[in-house]
Formats: C-alpha cells, sequence, structure tokens
C-alpha cells in the first residue's frame, strides 16, 4: 500500500512551526507495512489544497491530510474537499449537538463560529475525534482513500490510532520490522568500523542504517516480511551482538531518550542525581524531569549564571574564579562539591562555559565548555571546544552531561 501525506498551513510553509504530524505519522504507516511515496506542505488557500489533492492522489492508494478543520473562517478545507469531491456542504446535527455538551460541560459557551463547523461534505464518513472538536473526515473517491484529519499534534494522534491504523493493518500483508540501538558518545564512521564484519554478513533481507545526531547515532535494523514469519529472534540477536561490540556507547534500544536510560540507571542502583548549571541554563535538569517518576532519583538542580551566585549556592571559592575564571576545570571541580554538600545526591553533575556566539577570548574562546561529574569519593572533569552556535552548544553540552552521569552509573552497577 501506497501512501501520501499533504499537511496544510502556511505556518509551516514560512517556518513559524515545525512539521512534527507527518514525521509522527510517516513512522507509523512505516510500522504498518505503508509505504510514503510523499510528503507535500501547502498553503491553506483553495488553490493549494485542490494542488496537494491532486498532485498526492497520483500514485497514492491513500492520501492522509492534516490541517484547516478548525472553527474559523480561515479554515477551508472542508469546503475545498466538498468542490474537490463535487458534495454539497450538509448540517450535521448530532456533531453540533456533540460540540454544545462538551462545551457547556465545561462551563463556556458556543459561538456561531461552533455551528458553522458542523457544515460538512455529504459523502464524508465521520471519524470520531474525542479531543476536539473537529472530526476527522475519510472519503473513498476513484480507488482512493482520503482522510482528513485536524492539524493539532493530540487530536491527528487520537484519529490515526483510534481509526487509521487499525483499519491499515487490516488491509496490508506485509509490516515492517525494527530494532534500534542507541549509542551516546562516538561518531558513526568509528561506530561503523567496529561492527564492519557484523555489517557485511548481514542477511540480504535485513538492512542496517545509521542515523546521527547532536551526539548520539541510532544504528537501526529494518526488515519486511510477512506478518507470520519469526522474524523478532533474528532481530534481536542480531542487536544484541552489535551492542556487545558497542557496549561503552550503547544506552538503550528503540528511541530510549538517554534521560530515560540515566533514571532507569538510577532506580536501578538505589542512587539520586542533582545539577548545578550555568551555560545551558536548566537544559540538563528540564530534560531529567521529562520523565514520569523522576522525583523518585532527581534531588533537583541549582542554575548559578552569575559568579556570585555560583559563591552563594554552590560553595565556589572567589579566589578560584579571580584565578581561574567561571569557565575552568577548578570552578566545575568546586560547583560539584558544593552541589553534593547542598542536595545531598548520590551524583552530580555542573557545567560552566562560553556558549556564544560573544564573549570569548583567545584563551578561552567561544564555545569552551567545562564539565564535572562526581560523587563524593571521585569527580571527572571534561572539557569540550564546541562551535560558535549557542543553541548547538547548549544542546550538545547537555547530551555530553548527561551520558557522563550515565556512565558513572554504569560503572558503579558493574563494580
Amino acid at each position: 500500500m501506497i501512501a501520501s501525506i499533504v499537511t496544510i498551513g502556511d505556518e509551516i510553509l514560512i517556518g513559524q512551526i515545525i512539521d512534527t504530524n507527518s514525521a509522527w505519522m510517516a513512522t507509523q504507516l512505516n510500522l504498518a507495512g505503508v509505504t510514503i511515496r510523499e510528503i507535500i506542505s501547502v498553503s491553506d488557500t483553495r488553490e493549494g489544497i485542490l494542488s496537494g489533492l491532486s498532485q498526492a492522489s497520483q500514485h497514492a492508494d491513500i492520501v492522509l491530510m492534516t490541517g484547516g478543520l478548525g472553527p474559523t473562517k480561515d479554515d477551508i478545507t472542508k469546503k475545498v474537499l466538498a468542490e474537490y469531491f463535487g458534495d454539497e456542504m450538509v448540517f450535521d446535527e448530532a456533531l453540533w449537538l456533540r460540540i454544545k455538551e462538551m462545551f457547556e460541560r465545561r462551563g463556556y459557551e458556543t459561538t456561531e463560529l461552533h455551528k458553522l463547523q458542523c457544515y460538512m461534505p455529504a459523502s464524508v464518513e465521520k471519524l470520531e475525534n474525542q479531543m476536539g472538536t473537529a472530526p476527522g473526515m475519510q472519503f473513498e473517491h476513484q480507488g482512493t482513500t482520503y482522510i482528513s484529519m485536524p492539524g493539532v499534534p493530540y487530536e491527528m494522534k487520537y484519529i490515526m490510532n483510534t481509526h487509521v491504523l487499525p483499519r491499515l493493518s487490516e488491509l496490508t500483508e506485509t509490516f515492517v520490522h525494527h530494532r534500534t540501538i542507541m549509542t551516546v558518545g562516538q561518531g558513526e564512521s568509528r561506530l561503523s568500523e567496529a561492527i564492519r564484519d557484523i555489517e557485511e554478513g548481514l542477511p540480504e533481507d535485513i538492512k542496517l542504517a545509521y542515523l546521527p545526531s547532536l551526539g548520539k547515532v541510532r544504528i537501526r535494523l529494518s526488515t519486511t516480511e510477512k506478518a507470520t514469519s519469526g522474524t523478532q529472534g533474528r532481530m534481536n540477536e542480531l542487536s544484541e551482538r552489535i551492542a556487545e561490540r558497542l557496549s561503552e556507547y550503547v544506552y538503550g534500544y528503540d528511541d530510549i531518550a538517554l534521560e530515560k536510560a540515566i533514571g532507569d540507571l538510577c532506580v536501578a542502583g538505589g542512587k539520586t542525581i542533582a545539577t548545578g548549571e550555568s551555560c545551558t541554563g536548566g537544559l540538563i535538569a528540564h530534560r531529567i524531569v521529562s520523565i514520569p517518576g523522576s522525583s523518585a532519583y532527581f534531588r533537583g538542580g541549582i542554575v548559578a549564571y552569575s559568579n556570585e551566585l555560583k559563591q552563594k549556592l554552590l560553595a565556589v571559592s572567589p579566589s578560584t574564579l579571580e584565578a581561574h575564571g567561571a569557565v575552568s576545570e577548578q570552578t566545575v571541580r568546586e560547583m560539584a562539591d558544593g552541589l553534593l554538600g547542598q542536595t545531598g545526591a548520590d551524583l552530580v553533575v555542573t557545567v560552566s562555559g562560553i556558549a556564544g556566539p560573544g564573549g570569548g577570548t583567545e584563551e578561552k574562546p567561544v564555545g569552551t565548555i567545562w564539565l564535572a561529574c562526581g560523587d563524593a569519593q571521585q569527580i571527572r572533569t571534561h572539557r569540550l571546544q564546541l562551535s560558535k552556535d549557542r543553541q548547538l552548544n547548549i544542546d550538545y553540552t547537555a547530551n555530553v552531561a548527561l551520558n557522563m552521569m550515565r556512565k558513572h552509573l554504569t560503572s558503579q552497577r558493574e563494580e
């Protein structure tokens, strides 16, 4: 089965928002054995939508659309779909009653715009949307299925999971199986060299791909076979061989977040952690607390951006700051010592650096970052020399800091 995805909205075309809907849908469709032919973004105009529909329908069995189903006047997708399929717009009394009941339950009043939202193309099959007011819409036209969904991500995902993906699973006889090995701290070329013999010996029906990101590389094994075949065992065996070979860098499987892997290690070892941040501004702590259950092991974080707060909150010596500066091995080490005392955590990580784009010196250019990580027995330090891109420097430093914590927790577990 072949699918095309059409996203509608000027906000995507001008870069105001990132099209995460298409990426999520493509992932789910791929796992369901559906081939994605193209992803098209069009303006929320009659001409743009008609052009997208015309292009997407040429070779696709199913066209998935998101956007333009809200109650405001600029949401014209339904009207254009009615025109495309030669439909008239009719008032849906059941939808109107549902919207009124939803608003009354929340203590709000409906508006005339909500009533206008209840006009639907006559031939549509509604797909219930319990996350919002706009239902999904399914059409059958000249052998192609068209499904239109709201652009709000959680509404789109509800309709996909509740209606679309179950129907597709009944229509496709194949599936795509992935096994992803998550690595951090080494580049793809060195990883590839380390497992060259395994990669060269892969069976023809299993493919390997390297998917690098900032400081991390996903190694993905993929195969497409009949749903009745025993692929799982072969994929697991190969992934275990690769993970064993790259054990120093592997932190988990199948898109697990690095911060989730750290949380699992903390829970397993009964350890608590804390963060002391300067140039990263709390990003490391934010990533840790984004994981449900992090209160079981995260004691807290201190963002000490100024030298004054480094002294006051993390017990950094004024003489250290005067002699070595805020961005130095000595300072992050003292920040770590102070953080251990302030929080009582078993393990801490601290960072201080020049994120840029300004503020560098000849001795310490932009991108100079110092990190410290350790416990009451041992603190290790590490220096990074990064770019002049501020956000890249901050994001990369957070990954390195989290990886330092992972390595420390792993080494303790192995002792």
